[in-house]
């Protein structure tokens, strides 16, 4: 037996190898590829960035001092154990559609301490806390 035939002979490992690697490959681009056709990822929106004051004037009132404008239908204001209102339930006033910069919103929510906005997302069911502060 020649040793030296025994160890440089690796003729067989190499095209293993490289099929394997091709089948992954493949296996994994139609995965991704199927993945966008079928719409599986989704997409993600991105919850309006602002900053906001807290006033207690018989009852709570939000003032948008900057960032993003915000859909009123998409806002709630909570204080407490208060429940929200907000979500297109019709209790928000004084403002149109678009909460820009400037503008402030009046909810009849009495304090109880803490106060949150939060914004419903108009494609799904997600909520986010985009504002908070304290009376």
């Amino acid at each position: 037996m020649k040793l030296k035939n025994l160890l440089s002979d690796e003729d067989a490992v190499s095209p293993v190898i490289g099929v394997i690697l091709m089948v992954a490959i493949t296996v994994i681009l139609a995965a991704v590829i199927g993945a966008f056709v079928l719409g599986i990822g989704g997409s993600q929106e991105q919850a309006p960035q602002a900053s906001f004051t807290f006033a207690d004037n018989s009852g709570i009132e939000v003032t948008h001092q900057g960032g993003d404008s915000i859909d009123v239908g998409q806002i709630k204001i909570v204080s407490g154990s208060d429940s929200a209102e907000g979500f297109d339930d019709g209790d928000m006033s004084d403002t149109d559609s678009s909460w820009q910069a400037g503008e402030t919103l009046s909810s009849g929510v009495t304090n109880n301490g803490d106060v949150q906005v939060i914004w419903k997302s108009p494609s799904s069911d997600d909520t986010n806390v985009i504002g908070e502060g304290s009376l």
